[in-house]
């Protein structure tokens, strides 16, 4: 894919520097990418066309710990409060005052949250795999344990270390495992860590690529990673429980901006539930949903998968917002 209308640079904020991709006019209003764990900029590179192609300024940025952005050593400089706050910091310096948060994956809770704590920001949220939980009053690593078990990869992640050095032994072959393993085509594979075992072994080697990614894509990850490594990313998980004491104050508080919502139907995010029942509960923390689509056949990486069709969504969710 040509990615030469593509710019990057990077910013400071409050001594943190990020990376930043941007396309489209400089004048544009201002749709903001948050890409999941474990990608980068490049996960929004067909977005980043077609946005720019329909008027708008599209800004990717790396987020805190990955790629090319800086990447604190204490786990707990990244709680929702942080990445939040990178957001809105990001916002300020591309001199948006608001703009359309898409978030997918990790970058989901990212954007939802920025609805929640700063809807003056906010134009509109677009959640890409994973929808908006509201707090409940059960801590979330007690929580999974409960419902998936001890061996469940989030709670596998929580060990410093541990994950970091398995992912990172072969980034090729865990960008390529994880990410052919977890699309579309196939069940959605039960992320369980057998004692003893690692993550990847709940992912087994594809007989091939599928067709949304390429060698020369597995090319970029690796290269983007090659500095930072894979515990940035994994410290996004080990705030989880933190995260949950940090927003106490919001439980209950409902999402005010316009809220469009798409997921894959074979996405392990939301396997096993009714998609009717996601969409009833976004309704009941969400107060103007616009819309929410399960896109048949697609796995986790939404926006890789169905380009053109996330590409068009936001852009005509963009385009009905004040």
């Amino acid at each position: 894919m040509d990615t030469s209308a593509i710019t990057h640079r990077t910013v400071e904020l409050d001594g943190l520097r990020l990376h930043l991709a941007e396309a489209g006019p400089p004048d544009g209003p201002v749709v903001l990418l948050l890409h999941g764990f474990p990608e980068c900029w490049y996960s929004w590179r067909h977005q980043l066309g077609a946005l720019a192609a329909a008027g708008f300024r599209a800004v990717a940025p790396d987020q805190r710990g990955y790629a090319r952005s800086d990447a604190p050593a204490a786990v707990e400089a990244y709680t929702l409060l942080h990445l939040v706050g990178d957001a809105l910091g990001v916002l300020d310096v591309v001199g948006a005052e608001r703009a359309v948060v898409v978030g997918h994956d990790w970058g989901a809770p990212v954007a939802w949250h920025a609805a929640l704590l700063r809807p003056d920001r906010v134009r509109g949220v677009v959640g890409l795999s994973v929808p908006f939980r509201p707090r409940t009053g059960t801590r979330p690593t007690d929580a999974l344990a409960r419902r998936f078990g001890s061996g469940y990869y989030m709670l596998h992640f929580q060990e410093p270390g541990v994950a970091d050095a398995e992912l990172a032994a072969d980034p090729r072959t865990t960008f390529r495992r994880l990410l052919s393993r977890t699309g579309g085509g196939a069940p959605p594979p039960r992320l369980t860590v057998a004692p003893g075992g690692g993550f990847l072994d709940a992912l087994p080697e594809p007989a091939a690529l599928p067709d949304w990614l390429t060698d020369a894509d597995l090319d970029v990850y690796v290269a983007e990673y090659r500095e930072r490594g894979f515990t940035g990313g994994l410290n996004w998980y080990r705030n989880l429980d933190r995260n949950w004491e940090l927003t106490a104050a919001w439980r209950g508080a409902q999402i005010t901006p316009p809220v469009l919502y798409l997921a894959g139907e074979q996405d392990l995010v939301i396997a096993g539930a009714p998609f009717d029942a996601v969409t009833q509960s976004l309704r009941s923390s969400v107060r103007d949903l616009r819309g929410a689509t399960a896109l048949p056949g697609c796995g986790h990486w939404t926006q890789q998968e169905r380009p053109d069709e996330v590409s068009a969504a936001i852009v005509e969710f963009a385009r009905t917002l004040p």
